[in-house]
């Protein structure tokens, strides 16, 4: 089995949680970031920190073929943990069950409220006084696995969703890589 020190990140858009794994990591090593769009912004950032990339636009094909390739990425840098951070695409349970226990999920809401999205606009609709975001294992069921880790944000009066979401990435820059460090441990 490959060694859980060896990370890779999945990613989708500007990769500013990949960016806060990056440079924030301590007891792993990011060996790979994976898009699924060959424009992610957050690739740029990859590449800049010499950190070796993969992609294929996923757009119009079909998930085995894709997860496929994927998967093949994934082996060939001898990946032991993926970790999900912004990533957009729904993965399948059979892709989720080949990486079952050693697949990472961030995500903007203290699960298991609020799972799915517009987390920010439902805390503050349901008269929360506090959201978050929480570490969880990837299972086949969308932000359900497993929370290893949370921090609370105070959701202010002036709050809307944006203004919320602003200081929750904050939270999410700092939550994911000391749960990482810590998941990679096990």
């Amino acid at each position: 089995m490959p060694d859980p020190k060896r990370v890779a990140i999945l990613i989708s858009g500007r990769g500013s949680n990949m960016r806060a794994l990056v440079e924030q990591a301590s007891g792993y090593e990011v060996v790979l970031v994976a898009s699924n769009r060959p424009q992610a912004p957050g690739l740029n950032h990859a590449r800049a920190a010499g950190i070796p990339t993969w992609t294929s636009n996923s757009k119009g094909v079909p998930r085995e073929e894709f997860e496929a390739e994927l998967g093949r990425a994934l082996r060939d840098h001898r990946v032991g943990t993926v970790a999900l951070a912004g990533y957009m695409r729904l993965l399948s349970a059979a892709f989720v069950e080949q990486w079952r226990g050693r697949m990472l999920n961030i995500h903007p809401s203290l699960l298991p409220r609020n799972p799915g999205l517009e987390t920010h606009a439902r805390a503050i609709a349901a008269g929360d006084s506090v959201a978050g975001c929480s570490v969880h294992i990837v299972t086949e069921e969308v932000d359900s696995g497993q929370v290893l880790a949370q921090a609370e944000v105070a959701i202010e009066p002036s709050d809307d969703a944006a203004t919320l979401e602003a200081r929750v990435l904050e939270a999410e820059h700092t939550l994911y890589p000391a749960a990482l460090a810590e998941f990679v441990k096990r």
